[in-house]
């Protein structure tokens, strides 16, 4: 795996270590089916590889409980156990389908502080082949503004191809 990059490089940079960190977890995911090892693999190479993600992980849909997100591999220090849709950043990127970019999470209405020194956030939800809500790829920073479009594009196009395809 690559040496850990530091953000503060140009946006050209930035978007290929996320090409290259795309192609790694593909290649290193080949032939593997099991949901689990794939988020749990992902995380750890995200973590891995970006300085500022202080923590990377993902929130898997509750399947006995609705509307509800249950803590799934990470990395980082202690995530919330669970998360109810529409509460907090994760919640609203499950309720909304949408990404959220948060460039400080203490002015996002309803934030949920897991861990309290996480200072900016950006979450993408993650969906099954069939468009089914699977889980969101939550990934917090102990510096303001961490997270810009191109970690959105990336982070997205990485969890389309590894979980929707």
């Amino acid at each position: 795996m690559a040496e850990a990059f530091n953000e503060l490089t140009l946006p050209a940079e930035k978007a290929e270590r996320y090409a290259a960190l795309a192609e790694e977890i593909a290649a290193v995911l080949d032939g593997e089916p099991n949901r689990t090892a794939r988020m749990a693999t992902v995380a750890s190479m995200l973590a891995a590889t970006f300085e500022t993600f202080f923590w990377t992980g993902f929130y898997v849909v509750d399947p006995d409980k609705a509307r509800e997100l249950v803590v799934g591999p990470y990395q980082g220090t202690l995530g919330c156990l669970r998360i109810a849709f529409g509460r907090g950043v994760c919640g609203a990127a499950a309720a909304s389908g949408e990404t959220q970019l948060v460039p400080d999470v203490h002015a996002f209405p309803g934030h949920i502080a897991c861990d309290g020194r996480s200072q900016s956030e950006v979450v993408v939800p993650v969906f099954d082949a069939a468009g089914a809500l699977i889980a969101v790829l939550d990934v917090d920073s102990d510096q303001p503004a961490a997270f810009d479009e191109i970690d959105a594009l990336w982070l997205e196009k990485i969890v389309r191809d590894t979980f929707a395809a």
